[in-house]
């Protein structure tokens, strides 16, 4: 079993710390999923661990014949090469042997009657004959498949971006090696060849270290889960899925707690004001305790998190409207005859396989590409935001807070409250100690990111989001999908991240790549389900039927029984002993650390407790109130 031991790596960017001593150990077989906000250093471990960078401290240690192969994110290709050629780049002795064996078809081909081509060939077919390397060749043809480059002698240098980086993975992917970093390997790739990709790296014997924003992709092929924050790397054994668990469970405590403060004070608020008869014993140690309890939620209330719901310029009823639009480029026609009415409210992904026309389309909704033919209607009131793939050139001389305040430092919020710029950079993962930073010290994912930011204040009530999930970190993601819940206007987004578009969209327009755009009501994941299964019978789905019958209430008591009587006399101490009970509860779990199990286990007794203090609450309020009446 080989295993990759890194110690103490400490790596500092100019005058920031990305990470420092940090440790852990890679295992055969790991496939780790590496994740943090934008700017923690996530590719720069990827580098540095390659050997394409150094650290400043730190050791490894590995087997002598350790093989690390990297896929960064914006690979740079050999534009003379082509496909085929650039996935056989590597120096290990069968992709040498397939790389030897398609020049030499090419040699023949070009000179079919070269007696030294002739020979040079079938030597080479001998070997790959004896040394096995058809299955290679075969592997390798089938992956760019898989990735949509079935054009293996196209050369790089005509690619597109996006293509460039499939064929870069193909190559990664091919390489014989111990372990694999994958940097945001789904970035261009459709739903399908994300599937695949799944599916193949599951089943690769190496080891993975992957950075992804896709949460699907994430939870289906990781076995670990490294969180950069803070300086430090933490390590979470289990999937996406297990990594939120464990991480909630604290957050989820923490805001029980608050809510179990608020609750407690509320209820401390109204025994106080009643008197508390019978209590005088001990009711100076209680009033002490109301007043902590007072100070703890005024402070709690005071770090609440901001509401971005903010004001959008008004929109009138008609938003955009498309009568037969076509679009056609050389011969080939991309949008063909496609009428649409955009309505207020409306979240829309627009799906296809790569190059079927999905940002041309955005681009005749946001007015950049005018169509050949039919009419694009627009109300008077839009105002438009077109957030594509490639980011306008940003001045890298310009500070943080500079950048958004040229677009407002006073934001609206729809319930009449207002933002700095500070405010929403901080909202936008921008702590106060980094504004003063100049643009180009910000790594790809962090641009992206203010630029959205900037794109957001200015107010549009239409937005056009060309692969918005892109290099962007997966808490921006989540505060992004958050700005989307609460926004009146309309949401166009194209996106292959299949959890965002689950999350956000509620109507389909999916392209064919013909020209044809079908409309369709209904999330992602339902549409890719029912295209790849039979339809299932409406016998065989769940009910999810709700019973409208009212349960009738309770008749009220007049008057206290003898029983009921002596527990009010008894519920006074009931009450402080659970009290007692939950902060010594509280306390231990505090204590418990990282140990999931231990925390476990105390969640789910501070549970029992809080439920029992609740209902000696309610049980003491409804015989307050008898006590009253009689």
């Amino acid at each position: 079993m080989s295993q990759l031991i890194v110690s103490d790596l400490t790596k500092t960017v100019g005058d920031k710390t990305l990470f420092k001593q940090i440790n852990f150990t890679i295992t055969s077989g790991d496939r780790i999923g590496l994740i943090g906000v934008n700017g923690t250093g996530k590719s720069t471990l990827l580098s540095i661990i390659a050997g394409d960078l150094y650290a400043d401290e730190g050791t490894f240690d590995h087997p002598n014949d350790y093989r690390i192969v990297h896929l960064p994110q914006d690979p740079v290709l050999d534009p003379g090469l082509s496909v085929l050629q650039t996935v056989f780049a590597g120096d290990s002795p069968l992709i040498r042997l397939n790389r030897e064996y398609e020049n030499a078809l090419k040699e023949l081909s070009d000179s079919p009657d070269s007696p030294q081509a002739q020979e040079r060939f079938a030597a080479l077919q001998n070997r790959m004959d004896a040394e096995g390397g058809w299955d290679l060749n075969a592997r390798a043809k089938m992956i760019l498949s898989k990735l949509g480059l079935p054009d293996t002698d196209a050369l790089a240098g005509t690619l597109s971006g996006g293509q460039q980086k499939r064929a870069a993975l193909a190559h990664v992917l091919l390489e014989p090696a111990d372990l694999l970093l994958l940097d945001e390997p789904t970035n261009h790739l459709d739903v399908t060849s994300i599937e695949w990709l799944q599916d193949y790296l599951r089943q690769l014997g190496s080891s993975l270290l992957f950075i992804t924003h896709d949460r699907y992709f994430l939870d289906a092929v990781s076995t670990h889960i490294y969180e950069l924050a803070d300086r430090t790397l933490y390590s979470h054994r289990g999937s996406y899925s297990d990594f939120l668990e464990a991480k909630a469970l604290r957050t989820e405590q923490a805001v029980a707690t608050r809510d179990k403060d608020r609750n407690r004070y509320r209820n401390e608020l109204k025994w106080i004001r009643r008197g508390a008869k019978a209590r005088s014993t001990k009711q100076k140690a209680r009033i002490g305790r109301f007043e902590e309890l007072s100070e703890k939620v005024k402070k709690e209330h005071e770090q609440d998190p901001l509401d971005l719901s903010l004001m959008t310029s008004r929109l009138g009823k008609k938003v955009l409207e498309g009568e037969r639009v076509t679009k056609r480029y050389g011969g080939r026609t991309v949008i063909d005859d496609f009428s649409f009415l955009l309505q207020g409210g409306d979240r829309i992904a627009v799906i296809g396989p790569n190059g079927a026309g999905k940002s041309t389309l955005m681009n005749i909704l946001s007015g950049h590409t005018v169509p050949d033919s039919g009419e694009l209607l627009k109300g008077e009131t839009v105002r438009i935001a077109h957030f594509t793939q490639h980011l306008p050139e940003m001045d890298e001389g310009q500070r943080i807070i500079e950048y958004v305040t040229e677009a407002s430092n006073d934001i609206a919020r729809r319930d009449g409250a207002r933002y700095s710029a500070v405010q929403m950079l901080e909202q936008f993962l921008f702590p106060s100690n980094v504004h003063g930073t100049l643009i180009g010290k910000l790594s790809g994912g962090e641009r992206k990111r203010l630029y959205l930011l900037r794109l957001l204040i200015e107010q549009p009530n239409v937005l056009l989001l060309d692969e918005p999930t892109n290099d962007l970190d997966l808490e921006t993601l989540s505060v992004l999908e958050g700005f989307i819940d609460t926004f009146p206007g309309v949401v166009v987004t194209i996106s292959h991240d299949r959890f965002f578009l689950d999350r956000t969209s509620r109507k389909l327009w999916i392209l064919d790549g013909s020209g044809l755009v079908k409309q369709e009501i209904g999330i992602y994941s339902d549409y890719l389900e029912k295209a790849g299964a039979p339809q299932i019978a409406a016998s065989e789905k769940s009910a999810r039927q709700k019973s409208d019958e009212s349960v009738p209430e309770k008749p009220k008591k007049k008057k206290m029984t003898l029983g009921e009587k002596e527990e009010w006399e008894e519920i006074a101490g009931k009450i402080e002993e659970a009290e007692q009970a939950i902060m010594e509860a509280e306390e231990e779990l505090a204590g418990a650390g990282s140990d999931y199990g231990r925390v476990s286990e105390l969640s789910a007794r501070l549970d029992e407790i809080n439920t029992e203090y609740e209902r000696l609450i309610e049980r003491w309020s409804y015989l307050e109130d008898l006590a009253g009446g009689s």
